[in-house]
């Protein structure tokens, strides 16, 4: 059994409440939205098919106990749930990053899923599939990235779909798009507007290039 992988690597984890955390992550090949600030483009058809058996092997080579599955898109490769159960069955602690569009239902309850919800700006708000909220599991995480005023709008507009309480138990990330906002602009809307959210900023951007692959 196999999936079409575009690189596996190891890191600093950079988007979510793991940032600053040594990690092992599988990126996958290909991706069914074209978001506007795409910064991995190279992934929707570079890479090469390897076995399941194969790729847990790469993984185990970095002696790291966290791992990522990451795109692309991971959901639109039926064989990807397969990989994530395996990895947490050899005791791995596993996320998942994935852009909200897919049903993250079918992925084993154990693995953290950081749901992407896309705002207008991507130009791919139509394909979110917000019943998603309704699948997290107390350990999931969710993301926004925001590059304009209508983009955090959106954000607030969408948070408002679920109780309040309930999201204090699911970190809610507002990242500002890199190279389209300031992240004091996004700062202080969340402070004039006393949200419970987290401000973040893409870690791995920081330390190297913004257009530096496998980091």
């Amino acid at each position: 059994m196999a999936l079409k992988v575009n690189e596996v690597f190891y890191s600093i984890q950079g988007e979510s409440s793991y940032a600053g955390r040594p990690c092992v992550f599988v990126r996958l090949t290909g991706c069914n939205l074209r978001c506007s600030y795409c910064d991995t483009q190279f992934a929707y058809e570079e890479g090469q098919e390897l076995e399941i058996d194969r790729i847990v092997k790469r993984v185990a080579h970095h002696q790291c106990p966290l791992v990522e599955i990451t795109g692309g898109e991971p959901l639109i490769q039926e064989e990807t749930p397969i990989l994530i159960s395996r990895l947490l069955q050899e005791g791995y602690e596993v996320l998942m990053e994935t852009n909200g569009s897919q049903d993250i239902s079918q992925v084993d309850d154990r693995c953290v899923k950081i749901v992407d919800i896309k705002c207008p700006s991507s130009r791919q708000t139509g394909h979110n599939d917000l019943w998603n909220l309704n699948r997290l599991t107390s350990h999931d995480e969710v993301k926004f990235v925001i590059a304009d005023r209508v983009d955090y709008e959106y954000a607030k507009q969408t948070l408002d779909l679920r109780d309040t309480k309930l999201f204090r138990k699911n970190p809610v990330h507002f990242s500002p798009a890199f190279g389209r906002l300031e992240p004091r602009a996004l700062a202080e809307w969340i402070l004039e507007d006393h949200l419970y959210v987290r401000l973040h900023l893409q870690l791995h951007k920081i330390i190297w290039s913004p257009d530096k692959r496998g980091v």
